[in-house]
């Protein structure tokens, strides 16, 4: 039993419950909702006719310590398997995961005038490369019940997508059963999907082999979209931040580029973050090698089922990708608080507070601003709850 503030989890192995089923169904109750620091204070106002903000790219990166000593302690038993630890070991009050957003993620909405920020564990935390399945499954299991544990006490201002349970060499369909968990149980809307669990080796297959189909089959028949967001590199010449995850995001783009999937799968839906990595400032070359390869023009083959995000952290990089990207395939994202925490000393302002940009653009139009803002996240991640939107 792992027991919580004002909450306890039971695992109810004989009718293979998952956790907060088996909460719910002994009659434990959940804390209330509290949200003090977006509540209270100043909030930066909307633009006029903008309303709603979602960040559809957001990463727990403020964890209790709690957290990261029990992920310390399951690698460290790797090779020891009597001393690793259990997915109910992990005890952490809703006190602290109050603590953990209230003065980062949740202070920041205020200031920056966001509404809601779609929530999933650190990115490069994932590190689908160390220990094998059986790690990455606990771990994720850990990392996804913590995410879905901040969006009850905060339903309002996280929306939860899950950390897959990937791990080099192993078919991806493995990860099916998290993901049914997280999305049926757990009420999250998406997934990340990482296309290089090795951490920068590129040893599985391209993610448009059929290696991936069925884990696409789930995410179709689930309505859930995917992020494709690479974790921390394992392979010393690449920086994580700097270029795995711009490589990784390039890298998946030109796969795309180059297959049929998205005949096989029309209605499967992927983000880029990042801005699309290289995509967009290589547009022209991109355009040219689907030409040269007798391949559909790209708004045909790639654009009806990938998006990019506003992850790009200054006013040059978002205008290039507003004049480049359809406003339709834009999503806004800041990834606070994430790669880029400090301050432009030639603006004064926040990197990462990519709303700026978006008010400052002068090459969209209102109704693009309103659509990037939160109408396409809302039609690319359908299952978000309409309390959102009220």
């Amino acid at each position: 039993m792992l027991t919580y503030f004002g909450t306890q989890q039971f695992t109810c192995s004989c009718c293979s419950l998952g956790p907060f089923q088996a909460m719910a169904a002994s009659g434990s109750p959940l804390s209330a909702a509290t949200n003090l620091e977006a509540s209270e204070g100043p909030r930066r106002a909307a633009p006029s006719g903008s309303g709603l903000i979602i960040d559809c790219h957001g990463h727990y990166t403020t964890e209790p310590q709690e957290l990261l000593n029990w992920r310390k302690k399951q690698i460290a038993a790797i090779g020891d398997r009597s001393q690793m630890p259990s997915v109910d070991e992990l005890k952490i009050t809703d006190d602290q995961l109050r603590q953990s957003v209230e003065g980062a993620q949740l202070k920041l909405q205020r200031e920056r005038g966001t509404s809601a920020t779609i929530f999933s564990p650190r990115a490069s935390g994932m590190s689908h490369h160390i220990g094998d399945a059986a790690v990455s499954t606990a771990w994720s299991r850990v990392s996804n019940d913590l995410i879905y544990r901040l969006t009850k006490l905060y339903p309002k201002n996280f929306i939860g997508v899950c950390q897959l349970p990937q791990s080099p060499g192993v078919e991806p369909k493995t990860c099916i059963a998290e993901l049914t968990r997280c999305v049926e149980e757990l009420g999250f809307v998406g997934c990340n999907l990482n296309p290089d669990p090795s951490g920068g080796y590129w040893k599985d297959p391209p993610l448009t082999d059929r290696w991936w189909y069925p884990l696409y089959e789930k995410m179709v028949e689930l309505d859930v979209p995917g992020m494709v967001h690479v974790s921390a590199a394992a392979n010393p010449v690449f920086h994580t931040t700097g270029s795995h995850y711009i490589n990784g995001d390039t890298t998946a783009f030109m796969q795309f580029l180059m297959s049929d999937l998205f005949k096989d799968f029309p209605t499967l839906r992927l983000i880029i973050p990042h801005g699309g990595g290289a995509i967009p400032y290589h547009w022209g070359r991109y355009r040219g090698i689907a030409q040269d390869q007798k391949r559909p023009p790209l708004t045909e083959s790639v654009l009806k089922n990938v998006y990019f995000d506003t992850c790009v952290y200054h006013q040059p990089g978002i205008d290039l990708l507003t004049k480049v990207i359809p406003a339709e395939n834009i999503l806004f994202a800041s990834e606070m608080v994430g790669a880029v925490k400090g301050i432009d000393p030639t603006t004064g302002f926040n990197y990462d507070d990519t709303r700026r940009y978006i008010d400052g653009s002068a090459n969209l139009t209102a109704e693009q601003k309103r659509a990037i803002f939160a109408d396409n996240t809302r039609r690319v991640y359908p299952r978000i709850p309409a309390s959102i939107f009220n």
